[in-house]
C-alpha cells in the first residue's frame, strides 16, 4: 500500500437522505458546512444524499423516480421534436 495517498480529514459524518428523510453515520472525507447532534449526543458534519439504500429502487423493490432538479421535463423538452406526431 502506498503511503500518503489518504486524506487526512477523514472523519465521522451523518449522512441525511433528503428522498425519504432516513440517517445513518459513517465515515467521509467530504466537506460540509452543516452539522447534526446524532443519537450518541455528538454533533457531527452532515451530508445530504439524494439517494442511500433506504431509497433506491434495487434495494427497496420499489420504483421511484427522483427527479430534484427537473431533469425529466429538460429532457422531454430537448427531445420533443423527435415525438411522433
Amino acid at each position: 500500500m502506498k503511503n500518503d495517498i489518504h486524506p487526512e480529514n477523514y472523519r465521522l459524518v451523518v449522512f441525511k437522505d433528503i428522498s425519504c428523510d432516513h440517517s445513518f453515520l459513517g465515515k467521509s472525507c467530504a466537506n460540509s458546512k452543516e452539522t447534526v447532534v446524532w443519537e450518541d449526543g455528538n454533533e457531527y458534519p452532515l451530508i445530504k444524499v439524494e439517494i442511500s439504500n433506504m431509497s433506491h429502487p434495487f434495494f427497496t423493490g420499489k420504483m421511484k423516480f427522483v427527479d430534484t432538479a427537473g431533469r425529466i421535463e429538460k429532457f422531454k423538452k430537448k427531445y420533443a421534436r423527435f415525438s411522433k406526431k
